[in-house]
């Protein structure tokens, strides 16, 4: 069992990304690392600083529960692109590394669905 991200416009034939949920916990802890923070001593991973004491764009990505919740709106993945974007840019000098090269990876498949969804105004849905 796993988790889905995909754009909410009814086409099963449309770009997604899936993880399982240890994977996307993977992907998640990497990007907040990427951002300055632990994922662990945040409300909702065992720790207690708000998530108002982060300035990130990416936060709605990071803190939004893995089963559950609300869908991201293309607001919401147009002010994640650029950041995300920033990431790839900053990590892929190190392409040695596996794990690197499949967080990158699945940083890249990411922005292609959230692109999907701005292009076509529907919401990044998690399923």
């Amino acid at each position: 069992m796993g988790l889905m991200l995909f754009p909410g416009d009814d086409d099963v034939t449309s770009q997604d990304i899936s993880w399982s949920y240890s994977g996307f916990n993977m992907f998640r802890e990497w990007l907040a690392l990427a951002e300055g923070f632990t994922l662990a001593e945040m409300h909702g991973f065992d720790g207690d600083r708000p998530w108002s004491s982060v300035a990130t764009t990416l936060a709605p990505l990071l803190h939004h529960p893995d089963d559950d919740g609300p869908d991201l709106t293309p607001a919401q993945c147009a002010a994640m692109l650029p950041r995300l974007e920033a990431i790839i840019d900053q990590r892929q000098h190190d392409a040695s590394d596996p794990v690197l090269q499949r967080r990158i990876g699945d940083a890249r498949q990411l922005v292609v669905v959230m692109r999907l969804c701005l292009d076509k105004d529907v919401d990044l849905i998690f399923g």
